[in-house]
């Protein structure tokens, strides 16, 4: 009876034990589950992290083109408005060379007041004169219409007389120079 109540015994341990490994076996197979759930909620994350970023980024150079933009517009329109004046800055120059040899010195003066306010308030809004005569040819700011034989060797490539002045605006080119280059 001992014997048999021992082989019961075996077989109730051996029965908790398998009863243990299963439970032991379902346990890990949970684990290593939870740490796959893990692992790819942590690359999800770090993706998650990494899109947010980029979007980020996209979104200040999205911001900073969007303030260029609107900085060249003002510039654009601006640069239309004081395109549109230069015949008048023209006009001026002519009436005032005009003018030169006049005995009438209220014209004169009268003139070259228009003149110089004018110039005043477009150089306030970035307007600058190409200075041209005397120096080299250079096709960043003049236009040459005519050629001319130089009177001397060392006026060869240069700027001889200026036709039309030319005009820069914050830097930027708005007229060339209309030019006669020695040659």
């Amino acid at each position: 009876m001992a014997n048999n109540e021992e082989k019961t015994e075996e077989k109730a341990v051996k029965k908790a034990q398998n009863a243990a490994q299963k439970k032991y076996k379902a346990l890990e197979e949970d684990l290593k589950k939870t740490k796959e759930e893990l692992e790819k909620a942590r690359e999800d994350l770090g993706k998650s992290k990494d899109d947010s970023l980029k979007l980020l980024a996209e979104f200040e150079t999205f911001r900073r083109r969007n303030a260029e933009d609107r900085l060249n517009l003002i510039g654009t329109a601006s640069a239309d408005v004081i395109k549109g004046l230069l015949p008048v800055l023209d006009d001026c120059e002519r009436a005032i060379k005009m003018l030169e040899n006049s005995s009438d010195e209220a014209a004169k003066e009268g003139t070259s007041l228009i003149y110089n306010k004018l110039m005043a308030y477009l150089k306030g809004k970035g307007l600058e004169v190409i200075d041209a005569k005397g120096r080299e040819f250079d096709t960043d700011f003049h236009e040459a219409v005519s050629q001319f034989p130089a009177p001397e060797e060392k006026d060869k490539g240069m700027v001889l007389d200026v036709v039309q002045t030319g005009y820069t605006l914050n830097g930027k080119v708005i007229r060339y120079a209309k030019v006669v280059v020695g040659a």
